[in-house]
């Protein structure tokens, strides 16, 4: 299948320029392997079963002896061979003047005893499922950097799909496998399996810990349920131990191994203080790296969400906020959220490096689009007006925020890109791309 060009390979263009080895991060089965694959001209798998044993004997007696291969040489799931981490730095220091020799990729964040940190020698990224743009759902015809760096850019784009197209690529995800399948009940059972594969397996090897598969299903069904939320594990916690007998340490090492598998996500809360009385409410929102994962959770195919739209909305978000993520790695940007006790909120705030950023909302129906544009521009105001009084007392001014550089609505089956009379840029997502 001919290799299609992710995002993480604009990033791997700038950092191989800096660095003589790069280290990829993320969940099994989003692409790192073959992109580094693209780039390399030696391939070390340490999980291939025929080399595995020889491969492991070298990595821990003569670990030098790879580099006498073809460069550049990829180290597939390094951690099994945790001696290459320490070679490979040192050959950065003994060859300071080359860059682009090594690569490593891993599936799991779990702490690998290594002698150095390789802090300056080797630079690591993570890299996500495919986007909708990446996978060719989307069109492409708005630009999120676009938006942010030509305030005079004004989007127009036919949405090139309706609201089942959704339905399926949530349920089918951004797995990279997928695209060399053709029959659709095919494509829906990569994530089904992924599920499995996490609950019963991958959550005990990732720190040979052995875990209970039934206990790992149902925090995996808990989050599914409170996917693009802002629930308490405590709630979710409550949600297993209504079926399962364990305690909430236990339950804390069970996540633990799941975000280590890059499994779920956090998306932390922005966080300015608009108004002194305001409470802003600080908690995570939880999200799955894909949520198709949430999906197969769930047990739902993509004909469930024709009766159930409040699901899809919440899996809908997830899928929106995996692809600002994967945006926010190849743009040196943050993803963040904000909702105040007053009922102010942004599901997405996406903040660029140098300060820009774009206050989001990601709605579902084209009918939630002005409720979401006030917001917005209530959001704006309410920061000019902090300003202003900020700066109302020249002898104690107080902070001041810097103004949204865009007010976004991503909505799921708007049917074009337009910018609303009051600044408001809507996107539909099958049209959006970083």
């Amino acid at each position: 299948m001919k290799y299609i060009r992710r995002l993480a390979d604009q990033v791997i263009d700038r950092r191989v320029k800096a660095f003589n080895a790069i280290h990829i991060t993320g969940p099994k089965g989003c692409g790192k392997t073959r992109t580094c694959t693209e780039r390399c001209k030696t391939l070390i798998e340490f999980q291939d079963e025929e080399r595995r044993d020889g491969y492991l004997q070298i990595a821990d007696t003569a670990p030098t002896l790879f580099f006498r291969n073809e460069k550049p040489i990829l180290f597939d799931e390094w951690q099994d061979a945790p001696k290459i981490w320490g070679a490979i730095r040192k050959d950065c220091d003994d060859h300071p003047e080359t860059v682009g020799s090594y690569y490593l990729t891993g599936s799991t964040s779990r702490k690998t005893e290594t002698p150095h940190t390789g802090t300056g020698r080797i630079t690591t990224l993570r890299m996500y499922p495919m986007t909708a743009w990446e996978s060719g759902d989307s069109n492409g015809g708005v630009s999120l950097t676009e938006i942010l760096d030509n305030q005079s850019y004004e989007p127009a784009a036919l949405n090139p799909g309706k609201l089942e197209d959704l339905f399926d690529i949530i349920c089918r995800g951004g797995w990279p496998r997928c695209l060399s399948i053709k029959d659709r009940e095919g494509k829906l059972e990569i994530a089904k399996d992924y599920f499995r594969q996490i609950y019963s397996k991958d959550i005990s090897t990732i720190d040979h810990v052995d875990r209970n598969p039934e206990t790992a299903r149902i925090l995996l069904q808990s989050y599914a349920r409170n996917a693009a939320t802002l629930a308490k594990k405590t709630a979710i916690y409550a949600d297993v131990k209504a079926t399962q007998s364990v305690t909430d340490p236990t339950l804390t090492s069970y996540v633990s191994a799941l975000e280590q598998l890059y499994v779920i996500h956090d998306i932390d809360a922005w966080m300015p203080q608009l108004r002194s009385k305001t409470a802003i409410r600080a908690a995570k929102k939880h999200i799955f790296v894909d949520p198709s994962i949430a999906a197969a959770a769930l047990g739902i195919s993509p004909e469930y969400f024709i009766n159930d739209l409040d699901v899809f909305g919440h899996l809908f978000e997830n899928l929106v906020l995996r692809d600002l993520l994967a945006f926010a790695e190849a743009h040196h940007a943050k993803v963040k959220h904000y909702r105040d006790d007053t009922g102010l909120e942004a599901d997405a705030v996406y903040e660029l490096e140098d300060g820009r950023y774009a206050l989001i909302e990601i709605k579902t129906g084209t009918n939630s689009i002005p409720a979401a544009e006030r917001n917005l521009l209530r959001f704006k105001e309410l920061i000019r007006e902090h300003n202003e009084k900020a700066l109302n007392n020249p002898e104690h001014p107080g902070v001041i925020y810097r103004e949204p550089s865009s007010l976004i609505v991503i909505c799921a089956n708007a049917p074009m890109a337009y910018t609303t009379s009051g600044g408001v840029k809507v996107i539909p997502f099958l049209c959006l791309k970083d």
